[in-house]
């Protein structure tokens, strides 16, 4: 959350992408679901005192988040403030301090963990002679090389937008409407704000993958059997929470009325 974030593009850069997948999926929701554990519970009482300022962190980790994501041309530093942006949308649920805003963030915590991992494992894919091609300019055309991973990392990105019938637009309703219950609406108006621009550098990418040219001398697409297996159980969850939400929905309200102290 910012202004804590400005290690996390250079990491997530720098590192292996098998270990930035680590970081983004199981470390990112075991870290937040501590954090829910702390203020739900250890904190609850003093909601009135430490709401205010999550008010704050939320506002400007949503809007830092998702405005330097457009200038990014790197695809691994373009989804880590694509996190950046999602842990504002997260705090969304925090500030509602209610059962549906734990729940809501529980369902949006599981529904971002997959759809964080498929998407790196796509990323891990693309390859040039040196590596990864990590630069978005390298993902030209890819579309047209390997339309079925052009596609399936275009759902992720989809779904990280927030799109309807994938799990992410699914985890943002329930965290926006929690937060609105617990009169944060000021708080979603900006989160939807900040929707709208994370859509734009989402549909950039998707746009240079399916329409544009690609190069003579473009990445090769290096497919094994653990990677695919990645994507496609992020694809899998990613569909069935987007359309059949309910029953994740139903556990994590459960999970919140054992936590929920008030």
């Amino acid at each position: 959350a910012a202004p804590f974030h400005m290690w996390k593009p250079d990491v997530y850069q720098g590192a292996p992408t098998p270990i930035t997948a680590l970081m983004a999926s199981t470390t990112l929701v075991a870290a937040f679901g501590a954090m829910l554990r702390v203020y739900y519970v250890g904190f609850e009482t003093l909601r009135w005192d430490w709401r205010p300022t999550m008010w704050g962190v939320a506002i400007l980790t949503m809007l830092v988040g998702a405005v330097i994501a457009v200038t990014q041309t790197d695809v691994k530093r373009l989804l880590a403030y694509s996190s950046i942006a999602h842990a504002g949308f997260l705090l969304t649920g925090l500030v509602a301090t209610s059962r549906e805003g734990l729940s809501g963030s529980l369902f949006y915590l599981a529904a971002y963990g997959f759809t964080t991992l498929g998407a790196f494992a796509v990323v891990t894919m693309v390859r040039d002679p040196g590596g990864e091609a990590a630069h978005l300019s390298r993902w030209a055309g890819l579309g047209k090389r390997s339309p079925l991973l052009a596609g399936a990392f275009a759902f992720f990105l989809l779904a990280m937008a927030g799109i309807p019938l994938t799990s992410g637009f699914t985890g943002k309703f329930a965290v926006f409407s929690a937060a609105v219950d617990g009169g944060a609406t000021p708080l979603v108006i900006v989160g939807v704000l900040a929707s709208a621009i994370a859509a734009f550098f989402y549909v950039r990418v998707i746009v240079v993958m399916f329409f544009s040219e690609p190069d003579a001398d473009g990445p090769a697409v290096v497919v094994s059997p653990t990677t695919a297996t990645a994507v496609a159980v992020g694809l899998a969850v990613t569909v069935v929470l987007g359309v059949l939400p309910q029953p994740v929905l139903d556990l994590a309200g459960e999970a919140a009325a054992q936590m929920f102290v008030r």
